[in-house]
C-alpha cells in the first residue's frame, strides 16, 4: 500500500533547495508537487485542499537547523500533518466492558467482511487472550454462514450456527444470549453487505443495531476504492453510529487515498488494515506509523511486533550461535529462513516497512514471480533426503535428477538454488567473522532485486 505516493512525495521532497529557512518561494514547487501527489493518490479533495494549506502555515518561516536542509525541515512537517489528518493515535477494540463486548461488522457486498471477522477474532484470542464467538445474520449470500464456520474452526473461534430460513435480528438476539451463557468475552456478529441507498437493508442494521446494543460498530470497506470508501463510510455513518472503520484489501492498492480521507471525512477512526485472504493480516493502523511508511521512513515498531509475534525465537538463535561458531549454513538452515519470511507476510511486507528502501524495491520483491521462485526453492529443498540437505556437495548429477523430479521443477532450477545457497553461506561465513555485518553488505551489493537501494 502507498507505494505510489510514497514514490511520488519522496522523489518531490528531495528536490527541495533553499536556504536557511523555508519560504513561500522555495517551498511553492514543492507543495504543488505534493498536491498533486495526493490526488493521484485518490485522496479527496477537500483533505488535499486543507491538508496543504496546513503544510504551508506551519512551513513558512519555520528555522532550518544547521544539521537539515529545507528539505528536511519540510519532511517533518509533512509527517506531522500525515499523523494529524490520520487521526493522532490507534484506536482499538473497547475492550473495557461487561462481557460479552458485541462488535457488530457493517459494509459493502464484497468489502471483505466475513474474512474480517475471522482476522479480527483471531487477533482477540491470540494477542488480547479473550474467548470469542462469531456469528452470522448474512441470510442472503449463498454459503455466507458456512464460509464462517469454516473460518472460525481455523482460527480457534467458537462457532453460533445460525441458518438462511432465520430473520437476521432472531439471530442476533440468539447468539448474544448464547455468549452470555457460554462466558464468552467477545462476539462478533457478521452482517449481510449492503448499500447505503437500499432502504430496507438499512433498516434491518439499524433493528441489528438496537438489538444487539454493540460495543463496537465497525465499517468494513475495500481500500482499493480511494476516495469514495470516505464517502461510503460517510453515507453509513449518517444511518448507524459507527465507532470506527477496518480498510481491507490494502494489498492491492498502491495509492492509499482511503487512508488518507477517511478520518477526515468521516470523523472517524481507522482502527486496523487488512491485506490477503490470510487470517493473520490484519494489522492495528498506527497513524505515526503509517505516516513513516509514506513517507519512505520505514516502520520498525511494526516490524518488530511482527517479528515477536511470527518469528520462532529457539530457531534463530540456534542459527545465530551456528554462524558464530562458523559452522556451515544449510539447506535445512536456508529452508528454515524462507519459512520465516513467509510467515511475516514474505520479502516484500518486510520490505515495505525497512527505512529507505523505496517504493521500487516492495514492488520487486511483491512481484508474484519473486513468490513462486521462494516457493519453488522450498519444493526442491523438501525433495531432498536430510544428509543431501546438511551436505549439499554430495548432490551429484543423479541426485539433481532425482530431486527435480520430485519437486516439479527441471535441472537448471536445482543448479541455480545450489549456487543461491553457497553465496549465501559465504556471506553467513562473513558475518560470523570480525567486522562480518560490514563484509557481508558489501558481497550482497549488486546482487538484490532492482530499485534495493544498496
Amino acid at each position: 500500500m502507498f507505494e505510489t505516493l510514497t514514490d511520488r512525495l519522496s522523489r518531490t521532497l528531495k528536490q527541495l533547495r533553499g536556504q536557511g529557512r523555508l519560504t513561500e518561494d522555495n517551498i511553492r514547487d514543492s507543495l504543488r508537487e505534493v498536491r498533486m501527489a495526493l490526488l493521484e493518490a485518490d485522496v479527496a479533495l477537500p483533505v488535499v485542499k486543507d491538508f496543504i494549506e496546513r503544510v504551508r502555515n506551519q512551513a513558512l518561516g519555520q528555522e532550518v537547523l544547521g544539521s537539515l536542509s529545507p528539505g528536511q525541515a519540510l519532511v517533518k512537517v509533512v509527517n506531522d500533518e500525515l499523523v494529524a489528518i490520520m487521526g493522532e493515535r490507534h484506536d482499538g477494540i473497547d475492550l473495557d466492558r461487561k462481557p460479552p463486548i458485541v462488535v457488530l461488522m457493517a459494509g459493502l457486498q464484497g468489502a471483505g467482511k466475513t474474512t474480517t471477522v475471522a482476522k479480527l477474532a483471531r487477533r482477540l484470542i491470540e494477542r488480547e487472550r479473550k474467548s470469542v464467538l462469531v456469528a452470522s445474520a448474512d441470510v442472503y449470500r449463498p454459503a455466507a454462514i458456512e464460509q464462517l464456520e469454516t473460518l472460525a474452526r481455523e482460527v480457534g473461534a467458537e462457532f453460533f450456527p445460525s441458518s438462511g430460513q432465520q430473520q437476521p435480528v432472531a439471530i442476533a438476539r440468539n447468539a448474544v444470549d448464547a455468549a452470555r451463557k457460554s462466558g464468552a468475552e467477545v462476539l462478533i456478529l457478521d452482517t449481510a453487505g449492503r448499500l447505503a441507498i437500499d432502504r430496507q437493508m438499512m433498516d434491518e442494521i439499524r433493528a441489528l443495531h438496537d438489538a444487539v446494543e454493540p460495543a463496537e460498530t465497525l465499517f468494513v470497506v475495500d481500500s482499493m476504492t480511494g476516495q469514495d470508501a470516505a464517502n461510503t463510510a460517510k453515507a453509513f455513518d449518517e444511518a448507524l453510529p459507527l465507532t470506527g472503520v477496518v480498510l481491507t484489501k490494502a494489498d492491492g492498492d498502491a495509492r492509499g487515498g482511503a487512508a488518507l480521507s477517511v478520518r477526515q471525512i468521516t470523523g472517524k477512526p481507522i482502527k486496523f488494515i487488512g491485506s490477503g485472504e490470510k487470517t493473520d493480516a490484519l494489522e492495528a493502523f498506527h497513524p505515526e506509523r503509517i505516516a513513516s511508511r509514506i513517507l519512505g521512513m520505514g516502520d520498525i515498531l511494526s516490524l518488530v511486533e511482527q517479528a515477536q509475534e511470527k518469528v520462532d525465537v529457539e530457531k534463530a538463535e540456534k542459527l545465530a550461535r551456528k554462524v558464530k561458531k562458523g559452522k556451515g549454513f544449510d539447506l535445512e538452515d536456508l529452508r528454515d529462513q524462507f519459512m520465516q519470511m513467509e510467515k511475516m507476510g514474505g520479502l516484500g511486507s518486510l520490505v515495505d516497512k525497512l527505512p529507505g528502501m523505496g517504493a521500487g524495491a516492495a514492488q520487486a520483491l511483491q512481484n508474484p514471480a519473486q513468490q513462486k521462485q521462494m516457493k519453488r526453492m522450498v519444493a526442491i529443498i523438501d525433495s531432498m533426503t536430510p544428509i543431501e540437505r546438511r551436505k549439499p556437495e554430495i548432490i551429484n548429477g543423479s541426485r539433481k535428477r532425482r530431486v527435480a523430479q520430485g519437486s516439479g521443477t527441471q535441472i537448471q532450477d536445482v543448479n541455480r538454488l545450489l549456487k543461491q545457497h553457497k553465496q549465501m553461506q559465504r556471506m553467513m561465513k562473513k558475518m560470523g567473522s570480525k567486522g562480518g555485518m560490514a563484509n557481508m553488505m558489501r558481497g550482497m551489493k549488486g546482487r538484490m532485486p532492482p530499485g534495493f537501494p544498496m
